[in-house]
C-alpha cells in the first residue's frame, strides 16, 4: 500500500511528553543531538537547529495535545497558519528545548495555539498558530483503512512519548472521568 510510505513523518521532533492538561495545555521536550541528519547542512561549522524545525516542534506538540484530548479522533492534523513567530537564542547539539503549548481557542476543526520553546530559560521560539484536523475518509471513503493505520501508528508513538499506554489511549479512557491520570490538573507520566 503506497499510502503507508507517504504518511510517516521523516522527523519526529518531540522526544517526550512531560505533562498534559487535556483540552488546555501540553509540555514536551526536544533533545538535540549532533547525530540529527539535518545538522550536517545547517551549518557544517556551527550546527544549530533550523528555526522552521523549532516551529515544527511547537506544531507537533499542539497536535499531540489534540490527539490525546480527543482520543485520536482525527488521523490528520496540519498547520494552517503561523503568526508572530519570533526566534531567540540558537539551539545547539547537546541542549534540550522545553516546549509549552496552550490551546487558545477552537472553531470547528480549527484550533489556535500559543506556543513557546526555551533552552535553559532563554527563549528559542514563540508563535501563535492554527491547526486543522480531519480524516482522509471524510474526503474519500476509500481511505478509511489509511485512517485506521495512521491512528494505530500514532497511538503506538504516543505510548512511547508518554512513557506508558494510559495517556496515549486518551484522557477519557485513562481515568474514566475525562481527565488524564494524575488528577484534575493533568498528568506527569
Amino acid at each position: 500500500m503506497a499510502w503507508r510510505r507517504i504518511c510517516v513523518m521523516r522527523f519526529h521532533l518531540v522526544d517526550r511528553i512531560v505533562e498534559v492538561v487535556p483540552g488546555k495545555s501540553l509540555r514536551a521536550v526536544k533533545n538535540l543531538t549532533l547525530g540529527e541528519e539535518y545538522l550536517a547542512d545547517h551549518f557544517p561549522t556551527f550546527p544549530v537547529m533550523p528555526g522552521v524545525l523549532m516551529l515544527q516542534a511547537l506544531v507537533e506538540s499542539a497536535a499531540w495535545l489534540l490527539r490525546l484530548s480527543e482520543d485520536f479522533h482525527h488521523s490528520v492534523i496540519v498547520l494552517r497558519e503561523a503568526k508572530n513567530v519570533k526566534y531567540g537564542t540558537f539551539m545547539q547539539p547537546g541542549k534540550q528545548m522545553n516546549v509549552e503549548v496552550e490551546l487558545a481557542g477552537q472553531d470547528g476543526t480549527m484550533a489556535t495555539f500559543k506556543g513557546k520553546g526555551e533552552v535553559g530559560g532563554a527563549s528559542t521560539v514563540s508563535a501563535r498558530f492554527t491547526l486543522d484536523r480531519y480524516n482522509l475518509r471524510d474526503r474519500n471513503p476509500a481511505f478509511a483503512a489509511a485512517d485506521e493505520w495512521i491512528v494505530q501508528h500514532l497511538r503506538g508513538l504516543g505510548a512511547v512519548l508518554t512513557r506508558g499506554p494510559e495517556l496515549a489511549q486518551g484522557p477519557s479512557r485513562a481515568s474514566g472521568s475525562g481527565v488524564a491520570k494524575g488528577g484534575p490538573e493533568g498528568t506527569t507520566p
